[in-house]
């Protein structure tokens, strides 16, 4: 199978055809660290691999930006993210020292934001939001913060917890925006 190639940023070639790139394996390694996360219950344990989930996620980024991007990356990144984060929220939530709802606003982006791209499927109209928005970045950060203050029992859990959710509801509006402003445009 022949890759397509085309110039990346800084004269790369873009790994569009190619499955195994640097960056794919990166963004793929937070699937065996969901899997770990959920596994090992001792907080030393978790703390290091929600460490390591972070860096992949940094990471992978900047191995496509410098190496060249692909196709199956721009998927699986996002998709990996979010098995991560749906994991650790889910054994977060199962401790009970977050309610329903607040673990609802956490994950509200990571939830209907994929809700939104398979509506725009349907819809004929497939539009997917631009990678690094800053809303998105600030929720994935937000999350983080959120793990790391439940692992070490921190009193700043819940006021973590409450600011992701407002800055997931800023993130799903941007996209919004976005999604809008891009149907508009298909019709002029």
């Amino acid at each position: 199978m022949k890759a397509e190639a085309t110039a990346a940023p800084g004269g790369q070639q873009a790994n569009s055809g190619k499955v195994l790139t640097p960056a794919n394996v990166v963004s793929f390694s937070r699937v065996p660290l969901a899997i770990a996360f959920a596994y090992f219950p001792e907080v030393g344990v978790r703390l290091g691999v929600l460490v390591a989930a972070a860096a992949t996620d940094l990471l992978d980024g900047w191995l496509a930006r410098r190496l060249g991007p692909s196709r199956l990356g721009a998927w699986m990144d996002p998709v990996a993210d979010k098995i991560f984060m749906l994991t650790a929220f889910a054994i977060l939530a199962l401790s009970g020292a977050l309610g329903p709802f607040e673990i609802t606003g956490v994950l509200l982006r990571d939830v209907l934001a994929p809700a939104g791209y398979l509506a725009s499927v349907v819809a004929h109209r497939p539009f997917r939001v631009p990678p690094a928005r800053v809303g998105g970045k600030a929720v994935t950060v937000g999350q983080t913060l959120t793990l790391f203050a439940w692992l070490l029992d921190s009193s700043f859990l819940r006021p973590l917890a409450w600011a992701t959710a407002a800055m997931a509801l800023y993130a799903l509006a941007d996209y919004g925006r976005l999604a809008v402003r891009n149907v508009e445009r298909t019709h002029s």
